[in-house]
């Protein structure tokens, strides 16, 4: 057979040589063998291509393995030669044929020899014949052999796969479906689980029975009720029916009368399991489903490898492709004709979708084909891919497109396939940064330009152009010209309107003036300016359409399943070469002139947020090269930038401020943040809003810098420890430290203001900015004291879940116990409750067994009281102190040294004991616990003496000892009073305190050896009564009472006398285990006061007395062991026994009252004050009381030089720590804008104080963690200074709200002429000026408002001139002289009377209510007997209402003037007016300033007042009642009309209890004047009103 016969079958499609069979003395270099892919190459060529025992497919591009006897282990195409074999034996005889005719024409046979030759040639003719039938027959089954072996192969190793894929696929849903069914049974079970709980109905006749029984019970017991009641008291047999009570008590019962059998009675429910039905119930649920076989999918099953495909024959290789690939010729495209035919052919397959629709045109996809392909025609659509699902779906932007469903179906395996990248070829179309630009696929050029003429269709219509009545607004879509008759599609980004500085979110199109737009299909940026010449509305509608058109729902529904071409890509594993100042302007040069407008080859890596991970390969420049130029590698080749690696500095990272730690034993209330097990948490302190701050200003500040493209804060190489602000999985910005590297340009980050960890891209990192590093880290991180998890080293799941459940994202209250040498900080967790902590969180675990405490350790008992200990710690106690007692005795068991009457020890420090009665905070009893013993024996004595005695006719006179049963205990007493004939005698129990009525059958006489007392009256020192009385009120007794009574507490005597009440210091354990004053807990509630002490005593340092002389105690044990002092149950829970427990280091526990540091700060200097005469300043503050705070000018240019000063200085926040504010005038404040301000205190109100901003004037309150008592600048002097005005007095004597308000609108801010006329004696006092407005007085101006009057008696200095106003108006000489009337006097203000100080009480009498804590009151003492000229108010109106008449009517009526208005009985009393009511009538509302009540008068009632009456103080002055506020739910029907919120029975209820004598004490002058009112008893009066439930306490 010659090479031409069958060229495609025999030759060698690599070399062109045709298949040749090995000879003997040949090796076998052109015999066919066949790759695993199916391809067939001669030995020779494939010996040529292998590299490393790898042979890469010219054809398909697969890389094979070669076996391990190389390449002529791979096996022989058995057709082919069995095809070269046919054709050599088929020559060879043809070669003897020809012979044999050869030598038949040489001879001339005889006739003989021609009969035998005819014979012979007869004979061979057949032998031929059947030689020939022969030789074809086994050609044919040659090939038949050849096409049966390849099919027995597919055949074997297709059953093969199609077994396992399909065991694999059932056994998954044999699984899914079990699942299914265990979660249905799961649910069964749990829904008639839920029904058991009603199973109580189902047994109705027991429910009886147990009804008839509780009936029987309630009734018995009313009847012994009522029985017991009758033998107490006798007489109330009157009341009741005797015999039945004795009926129903006798009654037996009847146990035959009740069915007891009813609870041996089942439900009659039960589950039953049918097993018989199982099968069926099975299958009907379970079911193998057998149907028609599906033909499978053409993606390949997991784990399936190319080369374990069976390989195709030769003659299915070229026509039996998959309807989803058709390779073209080498040089040829395919006819549309035929393309048509294969796409119909391959949509009409199950798996495709139906033809596309021009309407709806899907994005196209491509299919897998050869390398050589996609090399030689990188443009060419081979198929569409159609999906349903994405029909209506909007088309997303950016990166995120390749990996959207229709990219995804065009390249399934263009990603990852086969366990290697495959390449697609993109043009890039803009360029940012070698991290920042954007590619389209070469393979959607047809699509753009379907696209493109669609768009430039679209923008042809008249309906695409804006009219007056659209908007553009962010976000949105448009059409925008390219250029001339080119149309590209885009998204609005920003637009600007006329006239507005900053962008809008939407703005009419007719007032446009510029726009900013992303080009979604190429994606750079452009800014376009809409300028038009004339500026009407035609013309700028014009400029509009000249630029841009809109895309209406037409077009964004035809244009919406074309996605956005521009796909944001970034170079994986590259950054700047040089990271202080990023992507130099070089390297965007370098890129785009490599990779210049050709197509690339792009690599897909990974993605990173926002951005496709990639790498872009160009052909080679050089062709004597085919290996293509890797982008990334030549930009780090030409030093524009390099591979990513962390970075380690030589340096010390930039760090935070670590957080500040609560203080040891405080209470206060926190958020756990994160936590990883309960010896590994963080909390955040709610103390303060900061995070709150900090947060919305990291959104603002990094938002914004995102949005604008800066790439200044961008980090590239990201240094473990350092600061920076990173984006959490909500897209919020948080402060943040790199604390790992796992690789991949991934940065393992924690959150320093949260204590949580995430691991994300370095592309998510900020560098922070300085304003960010004034705050500390927020996050505490913390562990719960003394826990230890069960197994001693690791925590359980379960254990961390359920701390997680009872904490997490929580408040919480936290007790810090001790100071950490390092993280974490041991803390106590209690969790919160409106009435203060609840539950201690690790006794909880400890209970639920999920952790335990560490050896010695014991956890605290929470008792209903707060004060008292637990009672085992009471009993361990006493054991204690029996034991360091030293008592011995007799075989008796009597003492040696027993002492009736109590001896106090030496040491009057820390004495532990019981309060065995409460009176008052002035006289209370208490035990020494180290008497308990003695005490259990008197009680013993006592009753030895005194029980065996017979009642003695004993006349009981006061102050007798006496033997007393009480409450079946015989104890010592004394008699308070002499017994009268009632028998009933007053007892004061001498071992306890308090007094107990009892018969005189009770007592017996005591003998003189147990005569005394082991309880001891005291009294609590450096404490008054509030509210100024000398006595204590009923509540402070009773709360002291309730807390107290019974309860532990460790005392210090302070002063040893004979006289009783001792005064000593009470400390009592709280539920944390704190100990707290008993004096600081009345204080704190306002129910003492601390004493003054005078200036010049001596201040004991409190860590010498009271605090100390608690460790004394834990120090000592009964075994005088240190190292077992804190495990000692016998001692009372310290707050810090961890503290405690080094004998080195015997501090206590230190009281939050106690660990505030003291300091002292001087004021800042005075300012300087300008000379007399006029000068320009500047208003920055005008204070509520009307005091002007300006600048001079300058101070003006000084001001900005010392707050860059301030600045500087300050870079970094002190530590934060407690202070005593008493001491401190000047200090340093952080403002709300994060800056620093000098400022001055000027009081202390709980967590905040009140600041003066010395250089600014302004006056805030301000939490103290914003405050520092240090000064800043201390050598510039204050340039801020107070003015007053001259010659002008408010109305009511005190600037009003509304004249400030009118102050500050016409002068904050602004520069003003003033006239200084007159500098105060102290420097820090405010100038006397008068203030010109454009040359108005700013005096006048008020007098003209009516907001002050002028003061006439002040006349203008000589040397002074006063400023004029400029001329308005033309000066005319107009004579009014005999024209005008008598013109009324101006009055002045009336007189406040002087109230006594603050704390100090007076009498008051209340003239009138307007609510339960409003009225109006008249200060009784030395304003009663006011006189003026010899004759009180009274005398004077009572003078002037006998000439009424002579008095002329109002003619001016000014806001707030005086005058006299006519009242209800007649008679005329001074006024004020307020405002009028109505015009026709003239009608006026007027105040009676005496009393507070209001009225509406007419003119004809009002008189003008005389100047004298001016002279006495008012007698009625609105105040408010401090202590009691209106109920948040009111409960009554009626309200008062004009304060709805106070009922007007709470107002009658306050009528009553003031008709009373009241006093009264000064709470509070500003805002407004503020009381507390007492009654008679020195009670407040607002009490019964808040125990009625008509008010609430404030």
């Amino acid at each position: 057979m010659d090479r031409g016969d069958n060229p495609s079958a025999v030759i060698c499609k690599l070399c062109g040589e045709a298949f040749t069979l090995p000879d003997e003395d040949e090796v076998d270099r052109h015999l066919p063998r066949v790759l695993l892919c199916g391809h067939i190459y001669c030995t020779s060529c494939l010996l040529s291509i292998q590299c490393e025992s790898v042979i890469r497919c010219p054809e398909c591009e697969v890389e094979l393995t070669v076996p391990e006897g190389g390449v002529y282990e791979l096996q022989e195409d058995s057709r082919i030669i069995g095809l070269i074999y046919t054709a050599k034996m088929n020559k060879i005889k043809s070669l003897r044929c020809e012979r044999s005719k050869n030598r038949r024409r040489s001879k001339l046979p005889t006739s003989t020899e021609v009969n035998t030759m005819a014979e012979n040639m007869e004979q061979t003719a057949d032998i031929e014949k059947t030689e020939k039938a022969v030789d074809e027959a086994l050609a044919r089954a040659a090939e038949n052999l050849a096409q049966l072996e390849y099919i027995h192969e597919t055949l074997t190793t297709g059953l093969a796969e199609q077994v396992k894929r399909e065991r694999a696929r059932l056994e998954m849903e044999i699984k899914q479906a079990a699942d299914k069914s265990l979660h249905a049974i799961q649910k069964w079970k749990d829904m008639q689980l839920n029904q058991l709980t009603k199973l109580e109905a189902r047994f109705s006749t027991t429910q009886t029975e147990v009804c008839s029984v509780q009936e029987k019970i309630k009734a018995l017991e009313i009847a012994m009720q009522m029985a017991r009641e009758v033998r107490r008291v006798p007489f109330l047999e009157k009341y009741c029916t005797l015999d039945k009570v004795l009926e129903t008590l006798q009654a037996p019962v009847d146990n035959q009368s009740f069915n007891m059998k009813c609870i041996t009675v089942g439900s009659g429910m039960s589950c039953v399991f049918h097993s018989e039905s199982l099968n069926q119930s099975l299958s009907l649920s379970l079911k193998m489903e057998v149907s028609s076989p599906k033909q499978l999918s053409e993606s390949q099953p997991k784990g399936h490898q190319p080369g374990s495909s069976p390989r195709k024959p030769p003659w299915q290789r070229t026509e039996g492709r998959n309807s989803n690939s058709i390779l073209p010729s080498r040089n040829k495209f395919p006819s549309p004709k035929k393309h048509d035919q294969e796409t119909r052919r391959g949509n009409s397959s199950p798996l495709q979708g139906s033809s596309p629709s021009p309407r709806h045109r899907h994005r196209s996809s491509l299919s897998r084909h050869s390398l050589a392909s996609d090399l030689e025609t990188p443009d060419v659509i081979i198929e569409e891919l159609l999906d349903e699902g994405q029909e209506h779906a909007l088309p997303p932007t950016g990166p995120e497109l390749a990996n959207d469903k229709w990219r995804i179906n065009r390249r399934k395996k263009s990603l990852y396939d086969n366990k290697r990248n495959v390449s697609q070829w993109v043009a890039v179309s803009h360029i940012v940064n070698p991290c920042h630009f954007y590619v389209r696929y070469v393979a959607e050029k047809r699509e753009s330009e379907t696209l493109s003429k669609k768009i430039n269709h679209f923008c042809c219509r008249d309906s695409c152009r804006f009219t007056s009545r659209d908007t553009v607004e962010t976000g949105s879509t448009v059409f925008v010209k390219w250029k001339e008759e080119i149309w590209w599609r885009a998204s609005v980004v920003e637009v600007l309107k006329n006239g507005c500085v900053e962008a809008v979110e939407s703005c009419p199109v007719d007032q446009l003036a510029s726009i900013r737009v992303f080009f979604l299909d190429y994606g750079l940026t452009k800014s376009i300016t809409i300028q038009s010449e004339k500026g009407t509305t035609e013309s700028l509608l014009k400029a509009v359409n000249n630029y841009l058109r809109k895309v209406g729902e037409a077009a964004n529904v035809e244009l919406g399943h074309f996605a956005p071409q521009a796909i944001r890509c970034s170079l994986k594993d590259l950054v700047p070469y040089d990271l202080t100042k990023g992507w130099s302007k070089e390297a965007q040069v370098e890129f785009h002139r490599v990779v210049d407008s050709a197509a690339v080859e792009m690599r897909p890596l990974g993605l990173d947020g926002e951005s496709l991970l990639v790498d872009l390969r160009k052909a080679p420049m050089d062709q004597s090269s085919d290996v293509p130029i890797s982008v990334r590698e030549y930009l780090v080749f030409i030093e524009v930038a390099r591979f990513y690696s962390p970075v380690t500095l030589g340096r010390k990272p930039l760090l935070y401020y670590p957080p500040v730690c609560p203080s040891i034993n405080k209470e206060l209330n926190a958020v756990v943040s994160h936590i990883n097990n309960p010896a590994d948490f963080y909390i955040q302190l709610v103390d303060n809003t900061e995070p709150l701050l900090l947060s919305a200003k990291l959104q603002d500040c990094y938002n914004a810098t995102t949005m604008a493209g800066e790439e200044d804060l961008n980090v590239y190489c990201p240094v473990i420890g350092q600061a920076y602000v990173a984006r959490y999985d909500d897209k919020l910005w948080y402060r943040a430290k790199v604390i790992g590297h796992p690789g991949g340009r991934k940065v393992e980050v924690q959150y320093v203001d949260f204590g949580n960890r995430n691991i994300l891209s370095v592309s998510d990192l900020r560098k922070i900015k300085d304003e960010f590093f004034a705050l500390p880290s927020m996050a505490i991180h913390c562990c719960l004291s003394d826990m230890i998890p069960l197994d001693g080293d690791t925590w359980s799941d379960v254990c961390t879940n359920r701390f997680i459940k009872l904490a997490h994202q929580k408040l919480v209250t936290i007790v810090a116990t001790a100071v950490p040498k390092s993280e974490p900080l041991p803390v106590k967790l209690f969790e919160s409750g409106l009435n203060g902590p609840l539950d201690n969180i690790a006794e909880l675990l400890v209970k639920e067994e999920l952790a335990c405490f560490k050896e010695g350790q014991s956890k605290s008992n929470d008792d209903s009281a707060i004060w008292d200990p637990p009672l085992e710690l009471g009993f361990a106690m006493e054991g204690a102190d029996s034991a360091n007692q030293k008592i011995t005795g007799d075989q008796n068991g009597e003492p040696l040294e027993f002492q009736p009457q109590l001896k106090l020890p030496a040491q009057l420090k820390d004495l532990k004991v019981r309060v065995s009665h409460v009176n008052s905070p002035s006289s209370f009893y208490v035990q020494l616990t180290q008497n308990d013993s003695q005490l259990k024996k008197m009680c013993e004595l006592v009753k030895q003496e005194c029980a065996i005695m017979e009642p003695q006719d004993v006349t009981w006179k006061a102050d007798m000892y006496c033997a007393a049963h009480i409450n079946g205990v015989w104890e010592r007493g004394q008699i308070g009073s002499d017994v009268t004939s009632s028998n009933i005698a007053e007892v004061m129990r001498c071992d306890h305190g308090n007094t107990v009525k009892l018969h005189v059958s009770n007592l017996r006489p005591l003998p003189s050896s147990l005569i005394g007392s082991f309880a001891l009256e005291c009294t609590l020192t450096d404490i008054r009564p509030a509210g100024g009385s000398s006595t204590w009120t009923a509540t402070a007794c009773d709360l002291i009472s309730y807390y107290l009574t019974g309860a532990s507490a460790v005392m210090t005597i302070k002063e040893l006398t004979d006289e009783r009440p001792v005064p000593v210091t009470l400390f009592c354990s709280n539920r944390m285990g704190q100990f707290v004053s008993i004096a600081d807990f009345l204080a704190s509630e306002g129910l003492a006061l601390r004493k003054r002490k005078p200036r010049d005593a001596v201040i004991q340092n409190p860590k010498e007395t009271d605090e100390q002389s608690l460790v004394s105690e834990i120090q000592v044990d009964g075994s005088g062991d240190k190292k077992n002092t804190p495990s000692t149950p016998s001692l009372v829970p310290l707050p810090s026994v961890s503290s405690l427990s080094t004998p080195t280091h015997p501090k206590p526990a230190p009281r939050t009252i106690m660990s505030a540091e003291k300091v002292k700060t001087q004021l800042y200097q005075p300012p300087e004050l300008p000379c007399l005469g006029h000068i320009q300043i500047s208003v920055c503050a005008i204070r509520e009381d009307g005091l002007i705070y300006a600048r001079t000018q300058n101070a003006e240019c000084q001001l900005e030089q010392l707050r860059e000063r301030i600045q500087q200085s300050m870079k970094t926040l002190p530590r934060q720590k407690p202070y005593t504010w008493k001491s401190v005038l000047g200090c340093a404040v952080i403002g709300p804008d994060m800056l620093w301000y000098r400022g001055q205190l000027l009081e202390v109100l709980g967590g905040h104080v009140k600041v003066q901003y010395v250089d600014c004037g302004l006056v805030e309150n301000i939490p103290v963690v914003h405050v520092y008592p240090i000064l800043l600048c201390d050598d510039v002097p204050q340039l801020c200074m107070p003015c007053q005005l001259h010659g002008i007095n408010p109305v009511g004597g005190r600037w009003q709200w509304d004249a400030v308000a009118l102050m500050k609108e016409m002068l904050l801010n602004r520069c003003v002429d003033i006239q200084v006329m007159e500098l105060p004696t102290d420097p820090r006092g405010p100038l006397t000026v008068e203030l010109f407005l454009d040359g108005l007085s700013l005096s006048k101006i008020l007098s003209h408002h009516d907001h002050a009057s002028m003061d006439r008696t002040v006349s203008p200095q000589k040397g002074h001139s006063v400023m004029s106003p400029a001329p308005i108006l033309d000066d005319w000489d107009i004579d009014t002289e005999g024209q005008r009337g008598p013109e009324e006097p101006m009055l002045g203000p009336f007189i406040y009377p002087n109230l006594p100080q603050e704390g100090q009480q007076f009498r008051v009498k209340v003239k009138h209510l307007l609510t339960p804590n409003e009225l109006f009151m008249w200060p009784l003492e030395g304003i009663a007997d006011e006189e003026v000229d010899g004759e009180t108010l009274d005398e004077a109106l009572t003078r002037i209402n006998a000439n009424i008449n002579i008095l002329p009517r109002l003619t001016s009526f000014p806001h707030g003037s005086p005058c006299l208005a006519e009242y209800s009985d007649g008679k005329y009393y001074r006024a004020r007016l307020v405002k009028f009511t109505s015009v026709e009538p003239v009608m006026v509302l007027v105040q009676h300033v005496d009393f507070g009540s209001d009225d509406t008068l007419p003119n004809s009632k009002l008189r003008q007042m005389p100047a004298k009456l001016l002279g006495f103080s008012l007698r009625a002055l609105k105040v408010k009642v401090a202590g009691f506020k209106a109920p948040s739910v009111s409960k009554q029907g009626d309200v008062l009309p004009y304060s709805p919120k106070w009922s007007v029975k709470a107002a009658m209820h306050m009528i009553d209890l003031l008709h009373s004598n009241i006093s009264a004490t000064v709470v509070a002058r500003e805002p407004e004047l503020t009381v507390l009112l007492y009654n008679e008893e020195g009670e407040l009066i607002h009490l019964p009103l808040v125990s009625s439930g008509l008010a609430e306490l404030e």
